[in-house]
């Protein structure tokens, strides 16, 4: 928990974060989690997962906008996403964050933003996911997907399990008809808002995924934790849950033999592929989630 700990501090550092990214073998090494840096290179690693019939959820790398402006260019740039998707036919969606559509900056604003991106996304027949940023955020992102939800079916979220409000924003949800994203959490929380311990998160995980997968929408269970993924197909099986009615999600970069295993076995499975400039604070919420994610990068930047 201490590793954890530091690295999500480390996350925040500006100082830390520009020497970082401009250090050639962090950047070699950031390439095992990140697509790359454009667009394309997204896209190409895309079309490589759908050729292993492996679904995407493109990820353009941005958060916590300063002006309307920004948060307007990152709409912009979400929208040619959806548009690259669609004229290429890929088997993809997109991830974004309300910060960088300038949630710090306005609600008004960042709602007008986020419409514009799921109101071309529904021409387009393409699901948009909003993803969950820390505890700060959370009441915010769930008040603006429900509301947008009414509009635009194709928005869904994410919950984070190891905040002890989960159960209650998933029911939420689930009577809503929102389609969830389930994860652990990756963001360093205080003690009176998240488990500390990780039994705790994975207990609190299996029980609202219980619940995501019997009467959920299309759920996503968004882990890398093969005894949860055990007991997400044995509990499908059991109560008689279709695999056509929810997916499993990994990230980019790790355990490509489990995505490779889960999709042969006839389930649907969908990587999150992240990309863009803005890569360190990915990076690092990443090698704190797994000690052996912070092995394989010091390897590698010895020999750099």
């Amino acid at each position: 928990m201490m590793l954890k700990d530091t690295m999500l501090y480390l996350a925040k550092q500006d100082g830390i974060r520009a020497f970082v990214s401009h250090n050639r073998a962090a950047r070699r090494v950031a390439r095992r989690f990140v697509a790359g840096e454009a667009l394309d290179e997204a896209l190409d690693v895309a079309r490589a997962l759908n050729r292993e019939h492996i679904s995407v959820s493109l990820d353009h790398l941005g958060e916590n906008v300063a002006d309307a402006a920004e948060a307007s260019a990152a709409a912009r740039d979400y929208i040619t996403i959806l548009e690259r998707i669609g004229g290429e036919d890929a088997e993809a969606n997109i991830s974004v964050k309300l910060t960088a559509l300038g949630l710090d900056i306005g609600a008004a604003l960042c709602r007008e933003n986020l419409a514009l991106v799921l109101a071309r996304a529904r021409d387009l027949g393409i699901f948009v996911r909003v993803d969950m940023e820390g505890s700060a955020y959370t009441q915010r992102t769930l008040d603006l997907v429900l509301d947008l939800h009414r509009e635009y079916a194709n928005v869904g979220t994410v919950l984070q399990s190891m905040l002890y409000r989960t159960p209650d924003d998933a029911e939420a949800l689930i009577a809503s008809g929102v389609r969830v994203r389930l994860v652990k959490g990756a963001y360093l929380e205080p003690p009176s808002l998240a488990f500390v311990k990780k039994a705790d998160v994975d207990r609190q995980y299996v029980e609202v995924m219980r619940a995501l997968l019997e009467r959920g929408v299309y759920p996503a269970i968004a882990t890398h934790d093969e005894e949860i993924l055990v007991e997400a197909q044995r509990y499908a099986e059991v109560y008689g849950i279709k695999r056509a009615r929810f997916e499993f999600q990994m990230l980019y970069g790790i355990r490509r033999d489990l995505q490779e295993q889960l999709a042969r076995a006839g389930y649907n499975v969908r990587v999150y592929v992240p990309y863009g400039t803005q890569w360190y604070p990915y990076l690092t919420r990443r090698l704190a989630e797994r000690p052996a994610n912070l092995v394989f990068v010091m390897s590698n930047a010895l020999r750099g």
